[in-house]
């Protein structure tokens, strides 16, 4: 399935960096419950690839993806564990080249134009902005639409519940990435709840 397949359902990806594997079916749970089926598990933490695994094992109805995805090999490693789409804090021919080897859907990120014009000389239309609010956010995203129709982002970084509906008010917006719907403190208190209504409040 195409890249941008996987991530329409959804208005907000959340960003999950989790220190414990245990936690990785109940606050994927937590989310759908809310409205987000598709969660980036980001390669922060030695047990993120468990977590993968668990994910895509355990929660029929979620798409995980890996985050952080910073090396050609790991490319192939997240495809393994269950990754359905790997994000990228940044583009390189060797990430570009490996996405393609291991079959797996590639989120990259860039930050400037010509990053972007790079992306699509290689076919990805699809890119995450990295990091958004610190490259121009919504001023640099609209200014980008006129020039590169053809080019849908998927916004990460400094944004927030106050942020992300103007993001996604913009015709070049497909989704945007985020933590604040999974905070770290309600995952180590185990608070799916608030999880929950989080994500009902970004879905809606």
């Amino acid at each position: 399935m195409e890249l941008r397949e996987l991530l329409r359902p959804t208005p907000v990806v959340p960003v999950l960096t989790l220190e414990d594997p245990e936690q990785a079916v109940p606050v994927a749970c937590a989310l759908a419950a809310g409205g987000l089926t598709v969660v980036e598990v980001t390669l922060r933490t030695p047990t993120a690839m468990e977590s993968i695994r668990r994910i895509a094992r355990e929660v029929s109805g979620v798409v995980v993806g890996a985050g952080t995805v910073t090396r050609a090999a790991e490319l192939e490693a997240v495809r393994r564990a269950g990754a359905r789409f790997a994000v990228t804090p940044g583009l390189t021919p060797a990430l570009v080249d490996a996405a393609l080897d291991a079959d797996l859907p590639l989120l990259p990120g860039v930050m400037t134009p010509s990053e972007a014009l790079a992306a699509r000389d290689r076919g990805i239309t699809t890119l995450k902005l990295f990091p958004a609010a610190a490259a121009g956010g919504v001023a640099l995203l609209r200014a980008l639409h006129s020039p590169l129709p053809e080019l849908v982002f998927c916004p990460t970084g400094g944004i927030d519940a106050g942020s992300f509906r103007d993001y996604l008010a913009l015709p070049n917006v497909l989704c945007v990435g985020g933590s604040w719907v999974a905070p770290k403190q309600a995952v180590a208190a185990g608070d799916w709840g608030r999880i929950t209504q989080l994500a009902r409040e970004a879905s809606s």
